[in-house]
């Protein structure tokens, strides 16, 4: 059974078809309780939707991280396995400090798993490398959940500058990083 009229086909639903049948003329035609239910549900999808789209806005800190720590887990699988960065407790502070805080404390955390499984590299190419990566997944998931927001239109004002300032934070700490693991070791002899 096709899903769309052809040529000769009514494109009413059975429902509607036996409604408009048994509708005797000068009657009022009431909607058959199967169309009030679907009309119901999608009423229901709306409001979800919009429910959906409000609460983003008060929440555009945590699907910033959400998004970032999907990403650094996805790329972090092949070495550490899947869900490499644990979630952390539902109730956190989420403003940019304290986001940029979370995604740059757990995704730095696993340098020093990272450096034992490549051995082979330097230590300036293992600290490049790695933070290309964490800094790679990162931006992925900013970006995602930048549109996100943006397709939800609730990016802007306070939502769009905390976010914004969500992103130069971890762009600093990962330079911060890579800068202190590039710094020449002093030497201790005399």
């Amino acid at each position: 059974m096709s899903l769309f009229p052809t040529p000769g086909m009514s494109s009413l639903t059975p429902a509607a078809q036996n409604s408009q049948a048994s509708s005797a003329p000068g009657r009022l035609n009431k909607p058959s309780a199967l169309e009030r239910s679907a009309r119901d549900e999608m009423n229901a999808q709306v409001i979800d939707s919009l429910n959906v789209s409000i609460g983003a806005g008060n929440k555009s800190q945590q699907l910033l991280y959400r998004s970032a720590i999907d990403k650094i887990n996805e790329l972090l699988a092949p070495d550490f396995g899947p869900d490499a960065l644990q979630a952390t407790a539902a109730k956190q502070d989420n403003s940019a400090e304290a986001t940029a805080e979370r995604i740059l404390s757990l995704s730095l955390g696993f340098y020093d798993s990272y450096a034992q499984q490549h051995p082979e590299m330097s230590e300036e190419e293992r600290a490049t490398s790695f933070v290309e990566l964490v800094r790679g997944g990162f931006e992925q998931g900013f970006n995602e959940a930048k549109d996100i927001l943006n397709g939800l239109k609730v990016l802007g004002g306070d939502i769009a500058s905390g976010i914004q300032q969500t992103f130069e934070l971890v762009q600093k700490g990962y330079d911060d990083f890579l800068a202190g693991k590039l710094q020449p070791k002093s030497d201790s002899g005399g």
